[in-house]
């Protein structure tokens, strides 16, 4: 028999029993009495010659013992720590009976040396050894993944640390390196066949009648236009705190991991998230964190309270803790089914109040790109305000890709006007249709649950999407939301860190104008657990996204689906586009929100194959992950 018991019913039923300690098994892990609290750093290699050695393991979470793949004996897989200017070699032993790989996350290098199986190199066959070689060209927060299989989802992840050639421009007195990511006793095939069968399979936290009888979380009426599109506004994760445990560098809530400071100090956290599937919101309370480096790259210090944290993104800040005190670190889930915690404390054994989950996030209309249905203002005031035009093509079906380039793209310089500024919410709008008469944009849009539904799947909008099984539904207003906190983060009423936020410190080593533009569509289907680019599966795609070397390009991605997608491409740093020209903050992973788009602009200047993916582990081993090729101009050598 299955108990089920939320929080609330567990505090109250206390009472009767004389107080929490009786039911202190029935608490979730970060609700639970805690250990005198790790200290322990992680384990670090570094050098010119590296040797890591991929096996079979067993870690112990929350005193619970259960069978992961690590580096060296450990999860997470060992600190790599380099020096910028330096060259590494790094000899990988696989000790698996399955093939195994690394991949160097964020790394600039040649493409034989990637990581990724199929599309880079054959992949490191079981009781053999490979040994990737590259010059180190860059410094910052960086991590390491298995590209095999689900390997990475057991625990073969590590991070990498690499220090600036010169004096580090980032003072501090202390570092810390924060591993966030998730484990569950379920082995990941399991875990796929299980989402395969229900795209819900692991959403515990569904709406129930009694909330609709009081009105909570969403109206009759919404909840009938949900319904007849055959959707859950609950499902914000795929695979959420029923089955995963949230770690903080390998270890639960209930091991309490510790890192010590000295008060007045200033400490530089370096946060990696290396989940499988886990979007984490991160705060500190009763601390301000500075945030000074994007995925590896220096940016504008900017002071906020929390953060969002996708999968694969790195984040460095700077806290200064004052007080002689214990503080907590939550990665909180983003569906809220549960949190990665540590403590940062002057001692061992220290240790703060746990806040309590918060409400779970519900999906709006906005995150299923319907736009921003309330007070819309279709003037160009509106556009600046909310970006609600983004991505936006009233031209006919045929309209390519290529076509759809906004003003900046054509060489204009935007960032003086409203639209600009706020992130190209016009880009990609096709102002004929305005010519021909529409001057409203929703005209003869149904927006009863039949014509919503209706027009939530109309190809017609989106020319370069394959009518596929794996496309769900199509948005038809998708938006910016560079500019905004995070899916459930709107009203949490302190500071969040958004992508406009963001400005990098160094000028972008390319400001040209893009040549061309393109669009891709972030396609997928719950029902069946399909997810793709453009509606087609990387086992469907039959060329790879052709570059040359040196292009300048604007890429506009379109989230057609209810969920977040972490995009990361390989080989490459891309510039968002979102108002800040040549300091524009450089990435090489994406947040593309709900319903949403994100522009970027990118030199591609790495000749080879790359991968190009959601970097959602089950989404990727679904089908979203294409290949790109960048070749030489004619008459260059490779």
């Amino acid at each position: 028999m299955t108990v089920s018991m939320n929080r609330r019913t567990l505090l109250r039923s206390s009472a009767v029993l004389g107080g929490t300690a009786a039911l202190a098994p029935w608490f979730p892990a970060w609700a639970q009495p805690v250990s005198a609290g790790i200290v322990r750093p992680l384990p670090t290699v570094s050098g010119e010659d590296i040797r890591l050695r991929i096996a079979h393991q067993m870690m112990t979470i929350d005193g619970r013992q259960s069978h992961a793949i690590g580096i060296n004996g450990t999860v997470p897989a060992p600190l790599i720590r380099l020096r910028e200017g330096q060259n590494v070699r790094l000899h990988v032993e696989n000790a698996l009976d399955e093939d195994s790989s690394i991949h160097w996350h964020g790394l600039i290098l040649p493409f034989h040396m990637d990581g990724v199986p199929g599309v880079s190199f054959p992949g490191i066959k079981p009781r053999s050894t490979f040994t990737y070689e590259f010059p180190i060209r860059q410094a910052g927060t960086y991590w390491y993944h298995s590209h095999s299989g689900l390997q990475e989802q057991l625990g073969h992840y590590g991070p990498i640390v690499i220090d600036p050639a010169g004096a580090d421009p980032i003072a501090s007195d202390r570092e810390h390196v924060i591993v966030l990511s998730d484990h569950s006793q379920l082995h990941p095939h399991i875990i796929f066949k299980k989402l395969k069968l229900q795209g819900g399979y692991f959403n515990d936290n569904k709406q129930t009648l009694a909330g609709l009888l009081r009105g909570k979380d969403q109206s009759a009426q919404e909840r009938r236009e949900w319904g007849r599109m055959r959707m859950d506004p609950t499902d914000v994760s795929d695979v959420t705190g029923s089955t995963y445990s949230y770690l903080v560098n390998g270890h639960g809530p209930r091991d309490n991991w510790t890192g010590l400071f000295t008060p007045g100090e200033r400490v530089r956290l370096r946060f990696v998230n290396a989940s499988a599937m886990t979007t984490f919101n991160v705060r500190i309370p009763g601390l301000k964190m500075t945030v000074v480096q994007a995925d590896g790259l220096n940016v504008r210090p900017v002071a906020v309270d929390e953060f969002q944290m996708a999968v694969a993104e790195t984040y460095d800040v700077i806290v200064e803790p004052a007080d002689d005190r214990a503080y907590t670190l939550v990665g909180e889930s983003v569906d809220r089914s549960g949190m990665a915690r540590a403590t940062l404390a002057p001692r061992a054994g220290m240790a703060a109040e746990v806040p309590r989950l918060r409400a779970r996030p519900i999906a709006t209309m906005k995150d299923m790109g319907m736009g921003d249905m309330g007070g819309m203002d279709h003037g160009a005031a509106g556009a600046a305000s909310g970006g609600s035009m983004a991505g936006m093509d009233h031209g006919t079906a045929s309209k390519s890709a290529g076509q759809a380039m906004d003003h900046a793209a054509m060489g204009h310089d935007m960032s003086a006007t409203a639209g600009a500024a706020a992130g190209g919410a016009m880009a990609g709008m096709d102002h004929s249709a305005m010519a021909q008469g529409a001057a409203d944009p929703m005209a003869g849009m149904d927006h009863g649950a039949g014509g919503m539904a209706h027009s939530m799947r109309d190809l017609s909008v989106a020319p370069e999407v394959k009518d596929t099984p794996t496309v769900q539904t199509i948005s038809p207003m998708p938006m910016d939301r560079t500019g905004e906190p995070g899916q459930g983060l709107e009203n949490v009423g302190h500071k969040v860190l958004t992508y406009r936020d963001l400005m990098a410190v160094d000028r972008n080593p390319d400001v040209r104008a893009p040549d061309r533009a393109m669009r891709i569509h972030l396609t997928g289907n719950m029902e069946r657990y399909m997810w793709a680019f453009d509606g087609e599966k990387l086992n469907e795609v039959k060329q790879p996204i052709p570059f040359l070397k040196d292009e300048r390009v604007r890429v506009t991605l379109v989230n057609d689906t209810m969920m977040g997608h972490p995009i990361h491409l390989h080989g490459h740093f891309f510039e968002l586009v979102t108002g800040h020209g040549e300091y524009a903050p450089r990435k090489h992973t994406v947040q593309v929100q709900p319903g949403g788009t994100v522009t970027f602009d990118v030199t591609t200047d790495a000749v080879g194959d790359w991968a190009f993916h959601c970097h959602m582990l089950y989404h990727m081993h679904a089908g979203m992950m294409q290949v790109v090729t960048v070749r030489p101009r004619g008459g260059d050598a490779a």
